[in-house]
């Protein structure tokens, strides 16, 4: 026995050492042999996960779409779609190996996303409004109640007769100010205003509202010049009677909730109920901003999970306290039907808006996949989710919602896919076991927060330039808040009221809101609280994008390669920041100065004016008194003191005006159309309202030759979103 066990055991050696994979001689493979076989392992696990970059690949060439100057032709987009595509299935069917069939389908994403947004922008194509010289009389339906503005509350109108302009030539819808308190949705109006196109950007290479305004269907801007009167119309089709009914349901619910709470508290509650900002203050909606805290005025991601999340976990819970059904139905499953319902009834609630349609689809995947029993929470469920919005709406690829919502989801989901499995000790007094639970709940938020945090930060900088330093702080403190006792009670209070009971939540939803008030204005005066950093060069923001999908989708190590991508925002270069900045139409202007954005005209188109001063990392600031020579249409430096002298008057200045003005500044800024210029503007940069009219806003530089410009027209193209500007200004 002992023998043939000895026998045996020298048999398994020698097999042993005739097998061995390396012989004891041979070479050490070199550290590029080693990087290489480890780069290729990775390739090969990734498996099925290449097929998550097919909703990115499908982005980029909605993205390439929207990058593009000139409208391109859709046939050739089509075509190529169609045969990329075609090539893609038949290698399939072939039984091509991965090496072939995976670029091809990305290839096929990429035609596919360029095709489709096309597709997408000839199919949302309606009327734009001119920029008429004159006022004009509208007659419209109120279809919605919409976010004010900075010259009063603002309604969305369903035109149905514009003087000056044929049927044809009217705006599907218009977004109007109007005076007073803003008409109730379903009101038939009559207006006499002002008629202006969508605004262009703010500033070259800024967020484009008319681009958003445009796949909106909201055709130009109105703003009143008298009170609003009622209008005797003929009922409007069905689609916009129901529409109005749904929103004037939204409206009067607002309307009882800021009854209940009061306007600060119920201003706040209404925003994230109903999706009506009206009551909010200005205040308010500054120190959210600046805590980091305004997410959670938008309805978008986090409502949509909250609301779901709480419809699916009572549900579940009054399943399984009911043994006879427990026993009987899958309350995993009802809940699931529940939750889709509650998603797409808040969806109803808050007025769809874009993100949240975005939100209810996402949602509505991952409820999906409970009743087909799959995993609720993975990155197929992501990019099935991703892949929907793009095809429904491929103009949200370059919004800030869709790339901070998803970019965050993403991030979450690889942390979940990475966080260790608790392991549950049995037997544990209840008061460690509290303990152990808080430290859990706490870890993990901290980790949620700071990973979602650094995944949007990336965009947070580049479309909003500002870093809200505490907002970690006061996301934590908040969402315990938000998450078990502002949402559900708003939820509860908000499905109530209708029948007199929501009082009881809506007190309780209160509390919540005061509560985050409070913490977002103590974040926001702590020192330093924000920092303004300037916008990276249009190109990084893909960069960075694409580091954060490569950190969130890949497994293994060299996920890691895709942080220095990811932090590109960051670390790229800024260009020289301009020396002036003039306004769309010349009717505002500022200069630089000391790190400082000096505005010409305080108060006039602030918006504007602090946007772009942002964009290039420059607080805000006013004009000093001293040293210029201001009247009602004009404002010019005193002795040189700036490089620009302004006209705003509708009027051209005469020949004496305008020898004043070239001689106080370098640069002269006109909004009339200028017809002859005196010999004291020979040296000088005069830029009149035909320049504006073709460039739009512009940036100036200051060169040793003279002065370089880049207008808005140059960076925006000539777009169906864009029209009547073409080319740049001299």
């Amino acid at each position: 026995m002992t023998t043939r066990v000895g026998a045996e055991d020298e048999g398994m050696a020698r097999a042993s050492e005739g097998a061995a994979l390396i012989p004891p001689d041979a070479p050490k493979p070199s550290l590029a042999e080693r990087i290489s076989d480890g780069v290729w392992t990775e390739i090969r696990s990734q498996g099925l996960r290449w097929r998550l970059w097919a909703p990115v690949a499908f982005g980029a060439g909605a993205a390439i779409y929207f990058a593009l100057k000139q409208e391109p032709p859709v046939w050739p987009l089509v075509l190529a779609a169609a045969v990329v595509t075609g090539s893609w299935l038949w290698a399939r069917r072939q039984g091509r190996g991965r090496a072939v069939t995976l670029p091809l389908m990305l290839l096929a994403c990429l035609t596919l996303g360029l095709a489709g947004a096309k597709l997408r922008t000839d199919r949302v194509t309606a009327p734009i409004a001119p920029a008429l010289e004159a006022p004009v009389t509208l007659e419209a339906w109120v279809m919605d109640v919409d976010s004010p503005g900075d010259r009063g509350h603002r309604v969305v109108l369903a035109p149905v007769w514009i003087r000056g302009l044929t049927p044809e030539a009217t705006p599907v819808r218009l977004r109007a100010t109007v005076r007073g308190a803003p008409p109730a949705p379903g009101t038939p109006v009559r207006l006499f205003a002002i008629l202006n196109p969508p605004p262009p950007p703010a500033s070259p290479g800024a967020y484009d509202f008319g681009r958003n305004a445009f796949f909106q269907r909201l055709g130009g801007t109105a703003f009143a010049l008298s009170d609003t009167r009622l209008a005797d119309l003929s009922p409007p089709p069905w689609q916009i009677r129901l529409t109005m009914a749904v929103n004037a349901a939204r409206f009067g619910l607002a309307q009882r909730i800021v009854d209940r709470l009061g306007e600060r508290t119920g201003g706040v509650a209404a925003a994230m109920t109903t999706g009506h900002e009206t009551w909010i203050q200005p205040e308010d909606l500054d120190a959210m901003r600046d805590s980091g805290l305004a997410h959670i005025l938008s309805i978008s991601g986090l409502h949509m999970a909250i609301v779901g999340g709480f419809a699916f976990f009572a549900v579940r819970l009054g399943v399984a306290a009911w043994p006879w059904l427990a026993l009987r139905v899958s309350g995993k499953k009802i809940a699931a039907v529940v939750g889709l319902v509650a998603v797409w009834s808040y969806l109803v609630l808050s007025g769809a808006p874009a993100p949240a349609q975005r939100a209810a689809v996402t949602a509505s995947v991952m409820f999906a996949a409970i009743l087909l029993d799959r995993p609720a929470i993975s990155m197929q469920a992501l990019a099935v989710a991703a892949m929907i919005v793009l095809i429904l709406q491929p103009e949200a690829i370059v919004t800030p919602g869709f790339q901070m919502s998803f970019a965050a989801t993403a991030a979450l989901v690889a942390l979940a896919e990475v966080w260790p499995p608790r392991i549950r000790e049995l037997s544990v007094p209840w008061p460690i076991a509290a303990l152990q639970n808080a430290r859990h709940w706490l870890t993990v938020a901290v980790m949620a927060s700071l990973v979602a945090g650094a995944a949007t930060g990336p965009f947070a900088v580049q479309h909003f330039n500002r870093a809200a330093l505490y907002g970690l702080v006061a996301n934590l403190l908040t969402s315990p808040i938000a998450d078990f006792m502002m949402m559900p009670a708003l939820a509860l209070g908000a499905m109530l009221e209708p029948l007199g009971l929501g009082g009881p939540f809506l007190w309780v939803a209160g509390q919540g809101v005061e509560a985050m008030l409070a913490i977002g204005h103590w974040t926001a005066g702590l020192p330093g609280a924000v920092q303004i950093i300037a916008s990276a060069p249009d190109h990084v923001l893909p960069i960075s994008f694409l580091g954060v999908l490569l950190m969130c989708l890949w497994r293994g190590r060299l996920r890691w390669l895709g942080l220095p991508l990811a932090l590109a925002v960051f670390w790229w270069p800024r260009s020289p920041t301009p020396d002036v900045w003039i306004g769309d139409g010349g009717a505002n202007a500022a200069f630089t100065e000391d790190g400082v954005a000096r505005v010409i005209r305080p108060g006039v188109r602030t918006f504007a004016s602090d946007l772009w001063a942002r964009r290039r990392g420059l607080e805000p600031g006013a004009r000093t008194d001293e040293g210029w020579v201001c009247g009602r249409t004009d404002c010019a430096p005193d002795a040189q003191a700036a490089p620009l002298a302004l006209w705003w008057g509708t009027t051209a200045p005469d020949e004496g005006e305008m020898a004043d003005l070239c001689q106080s500044a370098p640069v002269v800024s006109v909004r009339a159309v200028v017809a002859t210029l005196p010999a004291e503007c020979t040296d000088r940069l005069v830029l009149d309202g035909v320049d504006f009219a073709r460039g739009g806003a512009v940036e100036l530089w200051r060169m040793p030759p003279g002065w370089s410009a880049v207008w808005t027209a140059d960076v925006r193209g000539e777009r169906p979103w864009s029209p009547g500007v073409s080319g740049s200004g001299g």
